[in-house]
């Protein structure tokens, strides 16, 4: 299994913090899955202009493979002005719109208030839905408060996204469990 950590902004530390936690807490449940986080702050993205995703290049063509080639994904987005960051949208536009079908998609959104909090159902939700996902029930919200010196010091906090790792893996075995048993059936 391979869960890819994808933290959707080109700027600020919180949402790499959550990602970078959930990254490690993947690999204390089970040192067998696979991980890779991918920091849009770390990539020189091309924007979006309608392409095929293998016809780009470079990060661009790195970052959609990856996303593409993953069992599971983890979005890590934080909200600007009661929104998902552009360059996190970027990445989905990238992506045919089958891109998560079959994927389990468990998501983490960090905001400087409680204000923003109905943004993953709202906007991130509806995007992943549309694209097939097959999205974790409960999501985790992070405040910039809970958050300090690159450290979650919110002990709620570090157990839900211990409980959206764990909850997207389990999510996953199943998925795949239902998969090879409806491949099975048909025995060719």
């Amino acid at each position: 299994m391979k869960i890819v950590g994808l933290s959707g902004s080109t700027v600020g530390v919180t949402t790499r913090t959550a990602m970078n936690y959930a990254m490690e807490a993947i690999g204390r449940l089970d040192p067998e899955i696979e991980t890779q986080l991918i920091d849009l702050a770390d990539y020189d993205m091309q924007f979006s202009d309608g392409r095929d995703y293998i016809e780009y290049t470079g990060d661009t063509r790195t970052v959609a493979e990856a996303l593409m080639s993953a069992d599971a994904i983890i979005v890590g987005s934080p909200i600007f002005q009661a929104s998902i960051p552009g360059a996190l949208k970027n990445v989905f536009d990238l992506l045919p719109v089958s891109a998560f079908e079959e994927k389990v998609v468990g998501i983490i959104m960090t905001a400087g208030s409680p204000k923003h909090y109905l943004v993953a159902e709202h906007q991130l939700r509806p995007i992943l839905t549309y694209m097939k996902a097959q999205v974790v029930q409960s999501y985790v919200f992070v405040e910039a408060k809970d958050v300090y010196r690159g450290e979650i010091i919110s002990g709620d906090v570090t157990l839900r996204i211990d409980r959206l790792v764990e909850d997207t893996a389990e999510q996953t075995r199943v998925a795949s469990q239902m998969r090879a048993e409806r491949e099975a059936a048909y025995a060719f």
